[in-house]
């Protein structure tokens, strides 16, 4: 998979760009808030959806205007397709792939697939639950439409029911109607359990020996999967916390509340890695989920890479700039630093000054 070009309209700070990408390694150079992460926010966008820096559409429309528009032309098996994105403030955006609008949003996932590696990715490991829980269903997500699906309809049975607990607050009689939200949580919440057990069965396999090269054959890496409740009995565990989520007017039990441990030899990284290890499991992360992706689709994602390459020591780089070398990369930096210019090829380079970009 190749992602030939790019084109903003009232995109953040540029009024128009259109960047055109080559095949191999593309930098993008320049000083802090310029607009560099903005590219690859975008790109990221058109693959997911969304934003990952967690910004709503209406963040994201340049200032004194009301939409927004992308545009990108991907090579995917020697096809061309064009996905079009429509930003609109106050309102649900609009996709459309090879110019039929998608029904939904969620019909995109897959199409352009790519791996963001970000200072934010840290808060995967050093985070709260939710960071984990997106980054799994993220990649669980691109492979599986059907965990779409189910993922989905949970989420949003989960809001009505708490929507009803909240009626529930001034029309007691409605409680006698709680157990047909529960009944369908049971159904798409264990499908989601059950498909998140098989994932971390996956990634752990592909995961550890990433991580144990990384640390010189020093660490082991592992993810345990941590669920609220057993697939089998999520109706069970809302009917005995039923009290509890009437006063607190929110649902307490059920996979939306998941966990992942991330231990290193044993113990838990967030408790007790230090911040080199944190970044090194992030990192190890991020390259699994790019083998996870070629496996599975038998093609190869887009790496794009936020300002993190200075972050590394020499053996990260070097393990990172190896898994790297056989697909599309689109690094920011500030600088074109020594280390970039000796250890790979560099075949496009562009300049990003306050919304303008040249190709240097």
């Amino acid at each position: 998979m190749i992602l030939k070009s790019l084109e903003l309209d009232n995109y953040r700070n540029y009024e128009h760009l259109l960047i055109e990408f080559d095949k191999g390694t593309n930098i993008l150079t320049g000083e802090n808030a310029q607009g560099k992460t903005n590219i690859l926010e975008a790109i990221y966008l058109c693959s997911t959806t969304k934003s990952h820096r967690g910004n709503k559409d209406s963040e994201i429309i340049k200032f004194d205007s009301e939409e927004s528009h992308l545009r990108t032309i991907i090579d995917k098996k020697d096809e061309n397709v064009r996905i079009d994105m429509h930003l609109r403030s106050g309102k649900s955006k609009i996709i459309a792939l090879n110019m039929e609008k998608l029904k939904k949003t969620s019909e995109l996932i897959g199409i352009l697939n790519v791996v963001l590696f970000s200072p934010e990715d840290l808060n995967i490991i050093k985070g709260g639950p939710s960071y984990r829980r997106s980054f799994i269903d993220m990649q669980i997500c691109r492979l599986d439409s059907s965990y779409v699906f189910n993922l989905s309809n949970y989420n949003k049975i989960i809001d009505q029911r708490n929507k009803l607990l909240k009626d529930i607050y001034f029309q007691p009689a409605l409680r006698e109607t709680l157990f047909i939200w529960d009944s369908q949580l049971q159904s798409y919440g264990s499908q989601v359990i059950k498909r998140r057990k098989e994932f971390i069965d996956e990634l752990n396999g592909i995961v550890k020996e990433i991580h144990y090269k990384l640390t010189g054959q020093k660490e082991f890496l592992t993810i345990k999967y941590e669920p609220d409740t057993e697939e089998d009995k999520i109706e069970e565990a809302l009917k005995e916390n039923a009290e509890r989520d009437l006063k607190s007017k929110a649902t307490s039990s059920g996979p939306h509340r998941d966990d992942y441990v991330i231990n290193i030899n044993g113990m838990d990284a967030r408790k007790f890695g230090s911040q080199g290890q944190q970044r090194t499991a992030a990192l190890s992360l991020k390259l699994a989920e790019i083998e996870i992706i070629k496996k599975n689709t038998n093609d190869n994602p887009i790496f794009l890479l936020d300002d993190v390459l200075s972050e590394l020591d020499s053996n990260r780089q070097n393990m990172l700039l190896d898994s790297i070398s056989n697909i599309q990369t689109i690094i920011t930096c500030t600088g074109l630093d020594d280390f970039v210019n000796e250890r790979f090829k560099i075949d496009r380079v562009f300049e990003v000054h306050d919304g303008i970009i040249e190709i240097i």
